[in-house]
């Protein structure tokens, strides 16, 4: 709305001093000639916003003018500023609200916190895109026109068309009664119900949507944890998955959590100083192979037997190229 863009502009001069119209347009995203305009709007309206001309011109507001946003105390702006300081841009496609909120925040504090609070904001960091072995942790993407179609019907209580493209299917429209939004681990899903049955849809599988002018069938209030918790039971207890025991060195308990699908259970293992014992689940038998071969001597599924036994050939089999060292090789 071209208000919230007003007010983000103010707080933009205010907050960073002399800005070019150029600057302006990329942080609003709008167009230079947006921005020329909404300068007009803010000056015919009595805000004090001025142009200096010349090479390091731009535009700027009259020293001392503030908006006055109250109701927020130091710690709470902290709170936000350090939420806002991951990549909480990427969640739903809010990305320009959550930039607009923060300089809203910001404003919002005395001056005498401002600096303050801001310098403190830096010393948090939220969800890195790498962890400590630069592992990149790449979000999955949902085009901004599909994913605010999405959002609208969620929180309009209106039903929802998706063009949807399942594993292994061809995609198909369908049309959904969306319930809320949920995201995991940089991944966002949209939990619906299609028909009166339980659906849950992988954003970054939504090709396309619209929403329809058709009140949603669904319940005025809503408990999005208690539904993601029994949808996740439901999940994990479907389809081929298997549970394995394993018992693992610590060193490697996040490896084998970042390959398993959950942790059903997990206690020090009374066989093994100092290891532990878990009860995991994998999408399928394969799946678990793969996992537990990658922990090398620092992991041992204990059950089931099949898989112990697919591990024990394939050893056998590594063990047996590699058994006879050619001449020469080894040091003799």
């Amino acid at each position: 709305m071209r208000a919230d863009r007003l007010v983000s502009l103010v707080l933009l001069l205010r907050q960073r001093g002399r800005l070019t119209a150029d600057t302006l347009a990329r942080e609003l995203e709008v167009s230079t000639r947006t921005v020329l305009r909404d300068i007009e709007a803010l000056s015919a309206a009595g805000v004090p916003v001025y142009a200096e001309r010349g090479r390091h011109g731009g535009f700027a507001l009259s020293p001392g003018f503030r908006t006055e946003l109250t109701g927020l105390n130091h710690e709470e702006a902290l709170a936000l500023l350090a939420a806002g300081s991951g990549r909480g841009e990427q969640v739903f496609g809010l990305g320009s609200a959550l930039a607009s909120a923060m300089r809203k925040v910001v404003d919002a504090l005395p001056e005498s916190h401002r600096a303050t609070a801001s310098d403190a904001a830096q010393r948090f960091l939220v969800d890195p895109e790498a962890d400590l072995l630069s592992r990149r942790l790449v979000a999955e993407e949902v085009p901004g026109t599909t994913m605010i179609e999405v959002r609208r019907a969620v929180l309009a209580g209106h039903k929802l068309r998706i063009r949807y493209a399942a594993t292994g299917e061809p995609p198909q429209w369908r049309t959904v009664d969306p319930i809320g939004l949920v995201t995991v681990r940089d991944r966002g899903y949209l939990l619906a119900t299609k028909s009166g049955e339980d659906r849950t849809y992988r954003l970054s599988r939504v090709l396309a949507a619209e929403e329809l002018p058709e009140a949603a069938q669904r319940p005025n209030r809503v408990d999005l944890d208690r539904i993601w918790r029994e949808r996740s039971a439901q999940f994990l207890s479907g389809g081929d998955h298997i549970a394995v025991l394993v018992r693992v060195n610590p060193a490697r308990r996040e490896d084998l959590l970042n390959t398993a699908l959950a942790v059903r259970a997990e206690e020090p293992d009374a066989d093994a100083d100092g290891w532990l014992r878990l009860e995991v689940t994998f999408q399928d038998a394969r799946h678990a192979q793969w996992a537990l071969w990658q922990l090398g001597m620092d992991g041992e599924a204990l059950a089931p037997q099949s898989l112990r036994t697919v591990l024990h050939d394939r050893a056998a089999a590594v063990a047996a190229r590699y058994g006879d060292l050619p001449r020469g090789v080894g040091g003799e």
